[in-house]
């Protein structure tokens, strides 16, 4: 390729990008919106004490046209852990919404949350 052709292919590349980040605005707005109704519903229903939303949501350039919005609460009862997941996945159904149960997932995962997530 020639130094013109490898310039219009990055210009092109970089043109793509920045169309499909301007498509893809709306959808992580409604996201984060999804992430704060399910906030609102983990605290009033299940008492939760706190609320992470984390992945790739809380970085920047990473939540694409595929991604689900992951949360993690603490304080849910046990035996609410199941009912509380079903709800969270009720509220978006053009979004997936998954509900992490701190209690029982990993370490090296529970880390992650706590290191990167943002609280709702």
């Amino acid at each position: 390729m020639t130094p013109e052709e490898v310039a219009t292919y990055r210009a092109a590349a970089r043109h793509r990008g920045e169309q499909e980040q301007r498509e893809l605005a709306p959808r992580e707005k409604r996201a984060w919106a999804l992430a704060r109704r399910a906030a609102t519903l983990l605290r009033e229903l299940f008492e939760a004490e706190r609320v992470v939303v984390s992945g790739s949501l809380v970085h920047s350039g990473c939540f694409t046209p595929w991604s689900d919005v992951d949360i993690a609460a603490w304080g849910i009862q046990p035996y609410d852990t199941f009912r509380a997941m079903g709800m969270v996945m009720d509220i978006g159904a053009e979004i997936e919404l998954n509900l992490v149960d701190v209690g029982t997932c990993s370490t090296s995962l529970l880390a992650t949350i706590e290191r990167e997530g943002v609280a709702l």
